[in-house]
């Protein structure tokens, strides 16, 4: 009797993440539910530009490369063109919060019916570890040495916050992968996500906040911690939009 196998929606390709990142588990969990909904022979996924880069290589669905920032801007592309198939995008908070800030609230402003899967590690990941525009307040990174400054650098982008207040979003909720309880609450919520986008409720986004325990100088256990702790505080977990209940 099989009791666990691997989804049929990663390929056999080894990830490049670092030790204690969650990118690996985030992408289990995204393609266990494509699998799960029958969306795997159908999707079209969006790779961003940053640590998740080579996300292309690990879903086992079409996937297209794009610019920095420009995910939310083709997925509409390909949505257009295919409507009644699964569009998803997976981005990193660099990627959506900064560059790709523009096209990602249009986006949810004309109601876009794609997903967005949202990291936030409150980082720039790949290129060694600058303020992001969700750093924490007095979070030490190379280029804020001595703790972000809200008065100098600005407040951290709540992007739930105001995504949850769009009209065209159709569901918004930020999880958390720091624990295996919080690892369901994830799948839930990615799973909610792709059920609106099929049902063409609109603009679905799951905030996901992520360790990234290299740039943050922690061993793995303590990233996953702080992450709890920390991150939680100035990003409150739970649901800011969620049409079926407004």
């Amino acid at each position: 009797m099989i009791k666990y196998q691997k989804t049929k929606g990663l390929t056999d390709k080894l990830t490049h993440y670092c030790p204690g990142c969650t990118h690996g588990i985030i992408h289990k969990i995204v393609a266990e539910v494509l699998e799960e909904l029958n969306l795997l022979d159908t999707a079209v996924g969006v790779a961003s530009v940053g640590c998740s880069v080579f996300s292309y290589e690990y879903f086992n669905c079409d996937m297209q490369q794009v610019a920095h920032g420009r995910a939310c801007a083709v997925a509409t592309g390909i949505k257009r063109v295919l409507p009644n198939q699964p569009v998803f995008t997976y981005q990193g908070d660099g990627d959506l919060a900064s560059i790709g800030i523009a096209e990602t609230i249009h986006a949810a402003n004309r109601g876009e019916n794609i997903t967005v899967i949202f990291i936030n590690n409150a980082i720039y990941g790949m290129t060694g570890g600058q303020m992001a525009p969700t750093t924490l307040p007095g979070q030490k990174t190379t280029t804020s040495q001595k703790g972000r400054d809200c008065a100098l650098q600005g407040n951290p982008i709540k992007i739930s916050e105001i995504f949850g207040q769009i009209t065209g979003v159709a569901y918004m909720e930020r999880v958390a992968m720091t624990s295996a309880l919080n690892y369901r609450k994830v799948k839930a919520a990615i799973k909610k996500a792709f059920t609106y986008q099929m049902e063409k409720k609109g603009f679905t986004m799951v905030e996901i906040l992520s360790t990234c325990p290299v740039n943050w100088g922690m061993t793995p256990i303590d990233a996953m911690k702080w992450a709890e702790t920390e991150m939680t505080k100035y990003f409150p977990l739970g649901v800011y939009k969620d049409v079926k209940n407004d």
